[in-house]
């Protein structure tokens, strides 16, 4: 379980197609304090240590989870959202995020304003997500409110801490993002249509 509290940004550092799966190889300052089996999320996909070497370190992400995701579009030196999972009795600063994602996204707008910055983005409703006025989404493994709900589009207000130390500073229009809808919203949701 992760919280959507971005610890650190990694770099790509290699990328290698190996019989349908993609072996990530990440540069981090947390590189030393991981270890094998251990679960990271990345970009909010949760994927396991499989190899450390020095400040790096490997995971491998499957056909399906390729699929789902953005990490297809990772090129070298990329930088990208970074979280250990939770240590039970922690505090939940985020929010509950399973690193399981339900699909992309894709940015819509960026607009500055002062002392945030508003990104909207669309995603494919089909699958029964929704997302709720103040409810949690998480981004790209960031655990964010939701400021204007619709029904295949949302957007976020980023504060600047939040814009400088996760990849949203590289965003743009256009940009595929990794949605992971609230939890409890997707229980619900599905109960609802049972």
């Amino acid at each position: 379980m992760f919280t959507g509290i971005v610890e650190t940004l990694g770099k790509i550092k290699k990328l290698e197609e190996k019989k349908g799966n993609l072996h990530i190889t990440v540069k981090s300052s947390i590189t030393n304090e991981l270890k094998i089996d251990q679960s990271v999320a990345h970009n909010g996909v949760c994927l396991t240590v499989v190899d450390i070497k020095n400040d790096e370190y490997t995971v491998t992400a499957i056909k399906e989870t390729l699929e789902k995701t953005n990490l297809n579009d990772l090129n070298l030196d990329d930088e990208i959202n970074l979280e250990r999972g939770m240590k039970l009795g922690d505090r939940l600063d985020g929010h509950i995020v399973q690193g399981h994602i339900d699909g992309t996204g894709i940015c819509k707008l960026i607009k500055k304003e002062e002392g945030s910055t508003i990104f909207t983005f669309e995603y494919n409703s089909t699958n029964n997500n929704v997302t709720i006025e103040k409810g949690s989404i998480t981004v790209n493994g960031v655990s964010l409110t939701v400021v204007n709900s619709k029904n295949n589009e949302f957007s976020v207000a980023i504060i600047p801490y939040t814009f400088e130390n996760t990849t949203f500073k590289n965003l743009q229009v256009g940009t595929k993002v990794n949605l992971e809808f609230d939890v409890i919203g997707k229980y619900v949701s599905r109960l609802m249509n049972l």
